[in-house]
């Protein structure tokens, strides 16, 4: 008795075994990839029968995107841009036009594109016009550009021109004019030179960035006239009204200030 149970492995009172445990064909073994009680695979249809992950060897095409092996059927367009606009979206936001433009890259036709992007548009997943505002805060605290330097950069963005101007708005010219003020102070803590090569080379930093030329002119003059007897005897001499009006007299100097 002993020995049978050793045997069995069952004891004497447990359930009956089941059909095809004795009777029937042997049941298929678990646990080898590639087999009908293989592994989980992601792209397997949950309601399909055993041999779903057996597909890709059956000769039906696979989707070039899918990992090797995986025997995924081809997706249609419509989830193939989805998925391309979700990649775009995980780096950082994006305009519609740049959406457009990554899905036509990948060969999604127009209609598709479309429709996807139209999608996201009612559910705000993509919003041009809270892209722009955040743009336009972000820009000028990080980098301190001016609002036409940011109109540029929305507009290779492709966003409207009527979109950007109302974010644009929200910079007004007060919070500029302090921006290109602090820039300049920054830069003259480490400026070397003569006052009149400090002068141009400043101007021509804040132009660079999208200052007007009176802005520009009068954040450096001010500045200038802050740091030493020299440089504000240099500044007095300054017409900034003069100077802005001979914007096209004055050519940026782009060595750099220290």
């Amino acid at each position: 008795m002993t020995g049978r149970r050793a045997r069995t492995g069952r004891g004497w009172d447990a359930s009956p075994p089941r059909a095809g445990d004795a009777d029937g064909p042997p049941r298929p073994r678990r646990g080898r990839r590639g087999s009908s009680g293989g592994a989980f695979s992601p792209h397997a249809d949950a309601d399909a029968p055993g041999d779903a992950d057996d597909r890709g060897a059956a000769g039906v095409p696979q989707d070039a995107d899918a990992p090797c092996g995986t025997g995924a059927p081809p997706r249609d367009e419509a989830e193939l841009a989805r998925e391309i606009c979700l990649r775009q979206l995980a780096v950082r936001p994006r305009t519609r036009a740049e959406l457009a433009a990554a899905l036509a890259k990948r060969g999604i036709s127009e209609e598709v594109s479309a429709g996807v992007l139209d999608r996201y548009d009612e559910v705000g997943i993509i919003d041009d016009a809270a892209f722009a505002r955040a743009w336009v805060s972000s820009r000028h605290a990080g980098r301190g550009l001016a609002r036409r330097a940011l109109a540029n950069e929305l507009r290779r963005r492709g966003v409207d021109g009527e979109v950007a101007s109302e974010a644009l708005d929200e910079l007004d010219e007060e919070t500029e004019a302090e921006t290109a003020r602090a820039l300049v102070d920054r830069k003259l803590r480490t400026a070397r030179g003569e006052p009149d090569a400090v002068f141009r080379r400043l101007v021509g930093m804040l132009a660079r960035k999208g200052y007007p030329p009176g802005v520009a002119i009068r954040a450096v003059k001010d500045a200038l006239a802050a740091q030493s007897a020299e440089a504000a005897e240099f500044a007095d001499g300054i017409d900034a009204d003069a100077l802005a009006d001979a914007e096209g007299d004055l050519t940026p100097d782009t060595r750099p200030l220290d």
